[in-house]
């Protein structure tokens, strides 16, 4: 059972996902916009679990509050309230608020005292889906 990903985004995400492919990763989900962009991934490899985008944000000059940097640590749990909750009063930096979400779950993220970003999901990447041809 799956119970943490990771996530990242990237600006070219069809090589990122090429190449986390070469190693032996299977792509159970890819997701696209109207212009080719990889909007949603999930890569899984053994069990680890990869959700992968391409970039939409510059990250590099974002403000972090409200936005995403891009990558960060995502647990899964049904208490996304609780756990945001208790995320910000032990001194994270709210990012997007607790919500559900168009994939069919519920989601929230924050930012530690260190700066790492953290999402709080009911989804559970890796277990929903299987790899079409």
């Amino acid at each position: 059972m799956i119970s943490s990903a990771v996530y990242l985004s990237y600006g070219d995400a069809a090589r990122a996902i090429a190449w986390l492919e070469a190693l032996g990763f299977e792509t159970l989900l890819l997701q696209t916009a109207p212009d080719g962009s990889v909007t949603h991934s999930e890569l899984r490899w053994a069990d680890t679990v990869v959700m992968l985008s391409s970039n939409d944000a510059d990250y590099a000059t974002a403000p972090l509050v409200g936005s995403s940097t891009g990558a960060g640590v995502y647990l899964i749990t049904q208490d996304v309230d609780g756990m945001y909750s208790r995320a910000v009063f032990a001194g994270g930096t709210p990012l997007l608020p607790p919500a559900n979400t168009e994939w069919g779950g519920r989601r929230a993220r924050v930012l530690d005292p260190g700066g790492r970003e953290w999402s709080f999901g009911s989804y559970r990447p890796g277990e929903q889906w299987t790899a079409t041809d």
